[in-house]
C-alpha cells in the first residue's frame, strides 16, 4: 500500500507546539491549557471544601463544659467517661514501653501519698471556685499515679482521664517532696485542662487544613509544606499547654502545703538532664526550662501578691 507520508507529516506538525513557545499556538495547545485551568479550578474547589469542612467541624462545635473549671472547651471526646476509657486503654502500652511498673514499693507509696495530697488540694480549689462563682463544679476523673521502672528516660506524663506517670530516672533526681508535688501537679493540670482531648480535636482541624493545602498544590511537595506548617502551629499549642500545666502545678503544690518555688528547682533538674541543649524552642513542643522559670515566677507573684504563706514544706 502507498505510504501517506505527507498526510502523516501534516497531521503531526499540527499537533506540535511551536519551538521555544514562539509563534501561534496550535489548537491542541490551547485545549491543553484549558485542561490545566480546569484542573486548577477543580483543585481549588476541593481545597476550599476540605478547609471549610475542617473549620466548620471544629469551630462549629459549641464545645463541652469542663466540669472542674466551668470553661467551655472544644474537645474530641465530650464525655469524661470516654476520656478515662481511652487513658486506661493506652496505659498498659505506656507502662510496657518504660520497663513496667517500679518494684520500689516505698517510692510508689510516696508517689501515691503526694498524689492524694494534690487531689485533696484540687477539691479545695473546686470548693473555693464554687463559693466564688456560684457554679456547681466537680472532679469527674479517677486519678491513678504510677512510678515507672525506666531508669534512663527523665520524664513524667499523663493520659486523658487521669492516668499519671513518672519515671524512676526523674524520681531519683528529685531533691524534695515539693519537687515531686510540682511534677505530679503539672501532670494533673494536663488532665484538668483536658489537653490531650483538646489536642485530638485540634489535630483533626490541622489534618484537614493540611489536606486542603496539599490538594491545592497538587503535588507531594505542596502536601509536605502544608503538613510542616500545621505541625509548627500544633507545636505552639503544645507549648501553651505546658505553661498552663505549670500554672496548675504552682496552685496545687501550694494548696497541698508545699512551696511552689520547688518547681524552679525542678526546671533546673530538667535542664541538667537535657544537657542544657535540645532542639530550638521553635521546633520543640516544650518551652525551654529558662522560659518556664520566668512563667512560674510570674504565676507565684500573681497568685501570692503578698508573699507565700508561712509553713510551706520544701
Amino acid at each position: 500500500m502507498p505510504r501517506q507520508t505527507s498526510t502523516r507529516r501534516g497531521g503531526y506538525s499540527q499537533r506540535q507546539r511551536p519551538m521555544f513557545g514562539v509563534g501561534r499556538p496550535s489548537s491542541a495547545g490551547g485545549a491543553s491549557r484549558g485542561r490545566g485551568m480546569g484542573g486548577l479550578k477543580m483543585r481549588l474547589l476541593i481545597a476550599v471544601g476540605l478547609a471549610l469542612f475542617a473549620l466548620v467541624s471544629y469551630y462549629g462545635n459549641p464545645g463541652d463544659e469542663n466540669q472542674i473549671t466551668g470553661a467551655m472547651e472544644r474537645v474530641a471526646l465530650a464525655e469524661e467517661d470516654q476520656e478515662m476509657a481511652l487513658g486506661r486503654q493506652a496505659a498498659p502500652q505506656m507502662v510496657q514501653q518504660h520497663g513496667g511498673a517500679s518494684r520500689d514499693r516505698g517510692a510508689q507509696q510516696l508517689v501515691d501519698e503526694i498524689g492524694d495530697e494534690l487531689l485533696v488540694a484540687l477539691d479545695r480549689w473546686i470548693a473555693d471556685r464554687e463559693a466564688e462563682t456560684g457554679e456547681e463544679l466537680t472532679n469527674p476523673y479517677q486519678f491513678e499515679f504510677t512510678l515507672l521502672a525506666d531508669p534512663k528516660t527523665v520524664n513524667a506524663f499523663a493520659l486523658p482521664g487521669g492516668q499519671v506517670f513518672i519515671t524512676e530516672a526523674l524520681f531519683e533526681r528529685l531533691e524534695t517532696h515539693g519537687q515531686l508535688a510540682g511534677v505530679l501537679g503539672h501532670e494533673v493540670g494536663h488532665v484538668i485542662a483536658r489537653h490531650g482531648n483538646k489536642r485530638m480535636a485540634k489535630q483533626k482541624l490541622f489534618s484537614g487544613l493540611a489536606m486542603a493545602g496539599g490538594a491545592l498544590g497538587g503535588d507531594a511537595n505542596s502536601a509536605r509544606t502544608a503538613q510542616m506548617i500545621t505541625q509548627m502551629v500544633s507545636m505552639q499549642y503544645g507549648r501553651q499547654d505546658e505553661l498552663e500545666s505549670d500554672g496548675w502545678g504552682v496552685e496545687l503544690t501550694a494548696l497541698s502545703g508545699y512551696d511552689p518555688r520547688a518547681m524552679i528547682g525542678l526546671m533546673r533538674i530538667l535542664d541538667e538532664a537535657s544537657g542544657g541543649g535540645g532542639p530550638p524552642e521553635m521546633l520543640s513542643t516544650h518551652p525551654k526550662p529558662a522560659n518556664r522559670v520566668q512563667y512560674i515566677q510570674g504565676v507565684i507573684k500573681e497568685k501570692f501578691p503578698n508573699g507565700l504563706p508561712d509553713g510551706l514544706r520544701p
